[in-house]
Parts: structure tokens; sequence; C-alpha cells
């Protein structure tokens, strides 16, 4: 009786019954006093509902197209230009790194391609090449012959540009309309990372793979790395998602082709892998390719090409998926995002033959625009190619 808010100094034992009744009433009454009363919520603190109704809130995000601007066109007459990312830098200008070869060889990506740098006042353009910003450097080097399919991001007040590299022969094996590949080459691919201060350079490179391939023969990246994206999550920790190849399937080819996750302390690594593929669908071989992820409203975002077989023919479309960690990916909401199709400003719609290597620039926090390789072919099946970027129309849907 010594934590009752009651003290009864005497007590006759004739009268202890009624007394006993008393007391169980009053406490009662005391307890739920105690239960309804409303306590003073202090003007700084988020109660706890609200925290849990705003960790519901999390967005769907319903991704599509703005019109297309025609000076939103990167290209050149002589030139196969693929996959542009873009950073802003601190003079105020967007600096855009893509790939490019002369067209005049053939399709010739896996070998010939050098990491460019081009410049504009606006993030849609129109861009005008400034320098090198990977260029070949030799055959000795892991990635001295090509450097292909780069994305570049700003952490920690440093530049990082992710890219593929390889090294091989430089033997030209397609002709134009008629594409072939360089297996050496493509078997070689591994990723790489060169950083500098400015999105001018110079750009400092390294001897060996930031991610390279896994030593036993049953890994699913035991043939190459490739197609690198990455962002940096909530606590500093450095999320890449990666092409991988292993070795199950016949070389030269190899297979399946399969994506994968690793996460790193430093934006330079080592990142450390993680066993499960993602973007998978069951009996598929090479069902997805070119993701970028980005970080926003509690979830890692991606806007992925998939690549979908219809017997022996391959449709290609840009999709979306969500994660909470970034390492276990699910198909979103709002899953399909554009089978290729953009919309220009005069209102005309064109459908490419390749609309991929999505590649997001966000500002203020927001996605504002999607860096896009596409092209199309002429009338003896050349490819022209170019980038393309395109404006972002992102509801976001509470859940």
């Amino acid at each position: 009786m010594e934590n009752h808010p009651w003290h009864f100094s005497s007590i006759k034992n004739n009268n202890m019954k009624t007394l006993s009744l008393v007391i169980a009433f009053a406490g009662i009454c005391h307890l739920t006093a105690c239960k309804n009363e409303k306590k003073p919520r202090s003007t700084t603190e988020t109660p706890v509902a609200n925290q849990v109704s705003e960790k519901s809130k999390i967005s769907d995000y319903k991704i599509e197209f703005g019109k297309v601007s025609p000076k939103s066109i990167f290209r050149n007459d002589s030139l196969s230009i693929w996959g542009g990312s873009m950073v802003k830098g601190e003079d105020g200008l967007y600096h855009m790194f893509y790939s490019q070869w002369p067209k005049k060889i053939g399709w010739e990506w896996v070998n010939y391609s050098v990491i460019a740098h081009a410049v504009s006042e606006s993030p849609f353009g129109p861009f005008e090449h400034k320098d090198f910003a990977l260029p070949d450097r030799g055959a000795e080097f892991w990635d001295g012959s090509t450097t292909h399919n780069p994305t570049v991001h700003k952490f920690n007040g440093k530049y990082y540009l992710y890219y593929m590299g390889n090294t091989g022969d430089k033997k030209i094996v397609s002709t134009p309309g008629k594409p072939k590949i360089n297996w050496v080459h493509r078997n070689n691919q591994r990723i790489g990372v060169a950083v500098a201060d400015s999105p001018n350079g110079p750009w400092k490179r390294f001897d060996k793979p930031v991610l390279d391939i896994s030593p036993n023969d049953d890994a699913l990246d035991a043939l190459m790395t490739s197609n690198p994206s990455v962002c940096q999550m909530p606590d500093g920790k450095i999320l890449m998602v990666y092409k991988a190849v292993g070795k199950k399937d016949p070389l030269p080819s190899g297979g399946p082709v399969v994506h994968m996750v690793a996460i790193a302390d430093s934006p330079t690594g080592p990142f450390k892998k993680y066993p499960d593929p993602v973007f998978t669908f069951e009996g598929e071989r090479f069902p997805a390719e070119d993701p970028y992820i980005w970080y926003q409203d509690g979830k890692f975002r991606a806007i992925v090409k998939r690549i979908k077989n219809n017997g022996k023919k391959r449709e290609f479309s840009l999709v979306h998926y969500d994660s909470e960690d970034g390492i276990q990916w699910e198909k979103a909401k709002y899953f399909e995002i554009s089978k290729r199709i953009v919309e220009w400003e005069n209102g005309r719609t064109q459908q490419f033959e390749h609309l991929e290597r999505p590649q997001v620039y966000m500002e203020n926090g927001e996605p504002i625009a999607l860096l896009c390789a596409a092209d199309t072919l002429d009338a003896k099946g050349v490819r022209e190619s170019f980038n393309i970027q395109i404006p972002l129309k992102i509801e976001k849907i509470a859940n």
C-alpha cells in the first residue's frame, strides 16, 4: 500500500472490509483518469503516430516523359554517340560525359569507344563537345583500349566517373549496317572509376578496376563486369548495381547475363559483393540491362532497360523498380515507363530502335531530366546513334 497515493494513519478492524472497497474504487478511478489524461505536447516534438504515418506515406513513383525539344539531341555526322551522363559543375555549366567512336568503322563500341566531355548552359542542351575525359592510354592498361558507358556523380565535394574499360587487339570485325562483336574486348570488360576535383578534370585513373571479376569459375560475374550504376546511401556508403556475365553458358558469349549488387564505404572501394542477382525473370538468361539507381523519399529507385523475348524477337522498353535496402529489388507499382517512344514539342511522336542507357539528372533533390542513348536505322540498316535529354514528369503517389 506504500505506493498508493492515499495514506491512512489508523484503521479500525471492524471497518477493514468497507475501507478495502473504498480503496479499490478509488484506485480504479485514479487509473482511469491517468489513462484518459492527455499529456501536453511540445511544439517541436513529432508524435510517434505521425512518424509511423510519415513512414507509411513513402511514395510510389509514376514516371512519365515530357515533350522533347529539338535542341535536346546531341549528335555528330561522323561519330556514333552513346550513353550520356550529366553533372552540374561549380562553374554553373552542365557537364555531360558520353561514349563516342568513328561511325565509318561500324558498331565497334566494344573496342573503339572513348569517353568524351561536352558542356551546356542548360540540362536540355544544346551541348558542345569540349575534350576527352578518358581517352585510350595503351593496351598494357586494363582500360587502355576502350572506355565506355560513363555515369558521373559528385560525392562529398569530389567528382567520380564510373565506367567500363577493357583492353585487346583493336581488331575491327563489323562494317556499317552489319554489326559484329570483338569477343576479346567484350570479355575483358571491367568496371573502373576516375576521380577529379572538377568535371573539367584532370581525371585520375587507377591501375586496377574498382570492381573486378570474381576468381571462382562458377560465380555469376566470373567472365566480365560492366555497366556500373551507383548512388550514395543514407548512411554515406556507396551502392553499386552492375552487369555481370558468368561462364555457365558456352563461350565466347558466356552467360547468363544478370545484375548484381555491391556496397563500399568509399566511392573508390573496395566493394563487397552480394550473392543474389536482381531484375531477374524466371527462365530468361538476359532479361535486363543499363539500370540507373538513385535514393529518394525513403526508397531506392531504378530505371532499367527491359529485354523481353518474344520468340526470336527481342522487345526493349524502360521499366521501373524500387527497393527498401538497395539489395532486394521489386517491380515498382507503376512498372512500365516507355516502349522507346518520345513526343516532340511539335506534338509528333517517335519510336526509336533503341532508347537505353537511362541516366537521371537531379537538381535540388528532384529528377528533372533523363539522358538516354537513342538510335534510328537508315535504308541500308546503318545505325544513327545520339544522346537525347528528356524532361521527366514524376507523380508521387502516397501508399
